[in-house]
């Protein structure tokens, strides 16, 4: 049985299906609402006369369940169908977001009640991201793959710019609480968008034997590809040193020396842009040896940190940021193409729950160390340690084998006949690591 040919009205590409326009489309409203939320979160505590303190107590109650139940939501979406997952985490989120909005407009918002609604949304988001990055990967087919795991990226980082933007916007004119509500409300459709993806392609999962089993045999999936492990074990540090250089460092270097927040916040835009042109070019560009060129892109990530420690000003600043945005979509495209040619569909899930907890898991006891490790030794030499982090643990990767041989190919890790009949008329999308 063959299948039927793409209507020559066709607005959509050959590439994007049915489910692809719907997991893109809903990642776009949940980008827009969740950027402007969370700072929103930060201006409420603030609001309700809480210090800097509060405001990171709120923010560490929220990253803490997303660390603790990562890797149960992983196992979780490999058993459950991966859409009633996500839907059930956006429903949770637009829950605690709405509980968050109201308490906020009444102005009755207690700290230890944002606190609890924080956590809330972090669990959500432990369940969400393992099944959203399993069902985006299981969609995709055919050789449009990377096309599509760029412009996914790409709308996903475009809401999140304009999701700040416009949250910061609207936090000035009508407060924080109303935001928050707005971020509810596009949970609530984010999620019935969601309701709507179509399943019937994806192989029943067999039965299991408890979730210890499932989380054993995703941890064999990583620990049996050193290219994996190595490069998830590379971020675990990556991410964290250039969270410490960014959120702690960057603000200070920025008051100091470079005239203050309007700055630092164009160099933020900056790289914001530079997401959005590597993503056009990943759209054009499909490199044959997928880890070696992604990896060779994480050196450009220790530029920003030692611009910080010159520091350079706004010109050279705002351009190394660019150039470090582009460099991280070109990896991102690339580790998901790898992911999604590699791993087996059934652990899609689990082997996302690992990579995610490796990229956060750090954040917490970095920020947490960056203030001390500036009074030991000193801010320049802080940030010019976090650059050197990322040099040598880039170069450490290299020298995997593994990262340097793995090859694009034609067809993913499924080799097993598919059942055209059940599928979309073009094939699917890709994903990356999104807010639910």
């Amino acid at each position: 049985m063959t299948t039927p040919p793409a209507s020559p009205h066709r607005r959509r590409p050959a590439w994007a299906s049915r489910n692809y326009t719907l997991l893109t489309a809903a990642a776009v409203v949940a980008g827009l609402g969740n950027a402007g939320a969370l700072i929103a979160a930060a201006f409420a505590v603030l609001d309700a006369g809480g210090d800097g303190t509060d405001v990171g107590l709120v923010a560490a109650a929220r990253t803490a369940p997303l660390v603790l139940f990562l890797l149960i939501g992983g196992a979780v979406a490999d058993r459950l169908p991966r859409h009633r997952v996500m839907v059930a985490a956006n429903t949770l989120n637009c829950l605690s977001q709405a509980a968050f909005a109201v308490l906020v407009l009444t102005g009755e918002a207690r700290l230890w009640q944002m606190a609890v609604l924080a956590a809330l949304g972090g669990t959500g988001q432990a369940f969400f991201a393992p099944a959203a990055e399993g069902m985006v990967l299981s969609s995709v087919t055919g050789t449009q793959a990377s096309r599509a795991f760029a412009f996914f990226r790409m709308g996903v980082n475009g809401a999140n710019i304009g999701g700040a933007a416009l949250g910061g916007a609207l936090i000035a004119t009508v407060g924080p609480g109303w935001v928050l509500a707005i971020d509810a409300a596009a949970f609530a459709l984010a999620g019935v968008l969601r309701v709507f993806l179509d399943v019937s392609h994806v192989p029943k999962r067999a039965p299991s034997g408890g979730l210890l089993r499932d989380l054993r045999e995703g941890w064999r999936e990583v620990a049996g590809r050193p290219w994996l492990w190595s490069i998830v074990g590379q971020f675990a540090v990556v991410n964290a040193v250039i969270a410490a250089a960014e959120s702690v460092y960057g603000p200070q270097v920025a008051e100091d020396q470079l005239g203050g927040a309007r700055p630092w916040g164009i160099a933020l835009a900056g790289f914001g842009v530079g997401t959005v042109v590597g993503g056009l070019l990943m759209t054009r560009w499909r490199p044959r040896r997928l880890l070696l060129v992604g990896t060779l892109c994480v050196f450009p990530l220790a530029l920003p940190s030692a611009a910080l420690a010159v520091p350079l000003p706004l010109t050279g600043l705002l351009t190394v940021m660019v150039l470090s945005g582009i460099a991280v979509e070109i990896f991102g495209v690339s580790w998901m193409m790898a992911l999604h040619q590699e791993i087996p569909e059934d652990k899609f899930s689990r082997v996302s729950a690992y990579d995610w907890f490796g990229s956060v898991a750090m954040l917490p006891v970095a920020t947490a160390l960056a203030g001390p490790a500036e009074n030991l030794v000193g801010r320049d030499t802080a940030l010019w340690g976090c650059s050197a982090l990322v040099v040598l643990l880039t170069a450490v990767v290299l020298a995997v084998p593994d990262v340097r041989r793995l090859e694009r190919r034609g067809r993913p890790f499924q080799e097993a006949p598919v059942d055209v009949a059940a599928e979309e008329p073009a094939g699917a999308a890709g994903s990356s690591k999104q807010t639910s």
